[in-house]
């Protein structure tokens, strides 16, 4: 099974808790973190134009989707996820709202960074770490 590149910023505490949360709820492991800031991540967005590289989290889908961003992503994403089949077809209904509510979260990000517990963080960044280490070709 070929795991989904989820491209996150490395910088921001709040964007890595939030993919630490995806991570644990993603049991059968299909995504896989990657740093927008990596080498990989700068290939991965080629087709975006890096001004908007860090404006938001990317998905690399596979197939013709390709990169979805933003609150674009959650419904592709969240159907990989268990049980996360009910909430994609939300974010699918009101894809405006999806959206709202990620631009919201993305211009706060700062301020939601020093709302995230340490030890949350902590846990956060050890997954992002082991999953981002995957076995070759993962």
């Amino acid at each position: 099974m070929e795991r989904v590149p989820i491209l996150y910023d490395d910088d921001c505490r709040f964007c890595r808790a939030t993919l630490g949360l995806l991570l644990a709820w993603d049991r059968s492991r299909r995504l896989r973190p990657v740093a927008i800031q990596s080498e990989e991540g700068s290939r991965l967005l080629a087709q975006v134009p890096e001004e908007e590289w860090l404006e938001s989290a990317h998905a690399v889908m596979p197939g013709t989707q390709g990169v979805v961003s933003g609150g674009a992503a959650a419904g592709p994403v969240l159907r990989l996820l268990p049980a996360g089949a009910p909430l994609a077809r939300l974010a699918d209904r009101v894809p405006g709202a999806a959206d709202r509510g990620y631009r919201w979260v993305a211009e706060n990000r700062g301020p939601l960074s020093r709302l995230v517990p340490v030890a949350l963080k902590d846990r956060a960044d050890a997954l992002v770490r082991e999953r981002s280490a995957g076995p070759p070709g993962s």
